[in-house]
């Protein structure tokens, strides 16, 4: 495993670069799934805005100003906080050998907080001064829901963050009471619903602000979401995050299956989950005692593989809501499922035992059905267009 990429890259190019030891690989992964998805939600919002389905909002916009106090008070902050904690590692004696703790402490360096603000604010008054006109002009601008992917993908990061976090929390209550500050600013333990929930709700806000249609929009984001669920979860697998299957002791099934893809340790991984390796040195040096199933990797190739048919048809589909409706069948189905093999906390006190995720897929697949039985009445296309 590769906790962060520092290992990744020596393990792969033999090269060591104690910098990226402040970079998590989970974090990596899925900041890389948000700008991809992002991408593929740009090419189905055009794609939809050609077919008539979105319209422009016009915005004024004021040309040649130099830079407001508050922009040059921002870049300074964010200046102050790259210099105090990045920099700053690189100063500080042994921040990089447990790089999560020095992150998540006060500890830094002030000086290069200072140096990089100023110089941040320089650049951000320079950047204003180099297209200042002697009297500003105001212009009407076009704006199309592709344009705001970057706003949209910004609003889905923190709050399906925040939702994770708190949904992962209601589902180890018993952690979460025994440190709730350590479970809450923690880099590991989030449930991928809970971020589907909260974030959603922020989205659709969002989008009725803007005057944005939300089922063409939910449909678009439909293949959208099943691309970045496959894509965050190589984080997870590579990282060794927590989110793997139960006990695997069985044999397997055929031959050309790779030990790791069917039972796995996840030695080195980010949580510390296990027992000691030996002769392991160092911050990360624990495995799992027993080899487990990597469902991480299951969900993976499922999910992309669900991505690829839905982007194969979804020019076809011209009823909305009914690519909303077969991606909450494809992700409740697909997390139902390995559920049966994953490790997850049972609601002892339901009927059958049911674990959160496996609630919330079966409440998912219900709407998804409900969406392919009653898009034409909900979603009546000449009152839509």
């Amino acid at each position: 495993m590769y906790p962060n990429l520092y290992y990744l890259i020596k393990d792969f190019f033999g090269i060591e670069l104690n910098a990226l030891k402040l970079v998590n690989s989970f974090g990596f992964f899925v900041a890389m799934a948000f700008v991809a998805s992002g991408y593929v939600l740009y090419l189905e919002l055009k794609r939809k805005s050609a077919l008539g389905e979105f319209t422009y909002t016009e915005e004024k916009e004021i040309i040649g100003a130099p830079a407001t106090t508050g922009e040059l008070l921002s870049a300074g902050f964010f200046g102050f906080i790259f210099g105090y904690k990045l920099v700053g590692a690189f100063i500080i004696a042994e921040a990089l050998n447990n790089t999560q703790a020095f992150i998540l402490s006060l500890e830094g360096s002030t000086g290069a907080g200072i140096l990089v603000a100023a110089i941040m604010v320089y650049l951000k008054w320079k950047e204003k001064d180099k297209v200042k006109l002697t009297k500003p002009e105001t212009r009407t601008v076009q704006v199309w829901p592709q344009d705001r992917v970057g706003d949209i993908v910004l609003k889905a990061a923190l709050w399906g963050f925040l939702g994770a976090k708190i949904f992962h929390n209601l589902e180890n209550l018993e952690a979460f009471s025994k440190d709730p500050i350590g479970s809450l600013i923690s880099f590991s333990g989030l449930t991928f619903f809970g971020g589907l929930i909260l974030a959603t709700i922020a989205i659709i806000y969002y989008l009725k602000k803007e005057k944005i249609s939300v089922i063409h929009f939910a449909d678009a984001m439909a293949p959208t979401m099943l691309f970045a669920y496959a894509a965050g979860r190589i984080g997870c697998q590579i990282s060794g995050d927590g989110d793997w299957g139960i006990v695997n002791t069985n044999p397997k099934p055929f031959g050309w299956i790779p030990d790791w893809a069917w039972a796995y340790q996840y030695p080195h991984n980010v949580v510390n989950e296990g027992v000691a390796i030996p002769g392991c040195v160092g911050t990360y040096c624990n495995q799992l005692p027993l080899p487990v199933y990597p469902t991480a990797l299951y969900e993976i190739i499922m999910m992309f593989i669900l991505f690829f048919i839905m982007w194969s048809f979804r020019k076809k589909v011209s009823q909305p809501g009914i690519l909303t409706g077969v991606y909450l069948i494809f992700a409740g189905g697909e997390r139902f499922l390995i559920e049966k093999i994953r490790v997850n906390n049972k609601y002892d006190f339901l009927p059958f035992q049911p674990t959160q995720a496996e609630l919330i897929s079966v409440i998912l697949i219900i709407f998804g059905f409900l969406f392919l039985i009653k898009s034409t009445s909900w979603f009546p296309k000449n009152k839509l267009n």
